[in-house]
């Protein structure tokens, strides 16, 4: 696991539709790639590893995938934003991922209809 960046900007809330941030999956080498979390966008680019086409975590990128995140799961199906339905250890687990990615990457914008 990576350690807490220590140069994030200040967070942003640019509202980022949902069809834009579906460009920002990692299929273009020059966009960045972003993933969100209960609709605040995360700027992932530096683990493009992780995220890009190809890795383990790219099911996530370009979309809000709080609830695959929730549910620890990497199924395509699972990759939305909606958390309806999650118990109480799942959105523990959310949570604890939204603060790993808080101290991790710059919030970019928030996701909009």
């Amino acid at each position: 696991m990576s350690a807490p960046a220590q140069n994030l900007a200040p967070p942003k809330d640019d509202p980022i539709p949902a069809a834009e941030l579906a460009k920002y999956n990692g299929s273009d080498p020059s966009k960045p790639i972003y993933v969100a979390i209960k609709g605040k966008v995360y700027d992932v680019s530096p683990k493009r590893e992780m995220y890009g086409p190809g890795a383990g975590y790219n099911i996530f990128a370009g979309k809000d995938a709080s609830r695959g995140l929730g549910m620890s799961s990497l199924k395509e199906e699972d990759a939305i934003a909606d958390i309806s339905g999650l118990d109480e250890a799942q959105h523990k687990t959310l949570d604890q991922w939204e603060g790993f990615f808080a101290q991790r990457y710059n919030i970019v914008g928030k996701v909009v209809p």
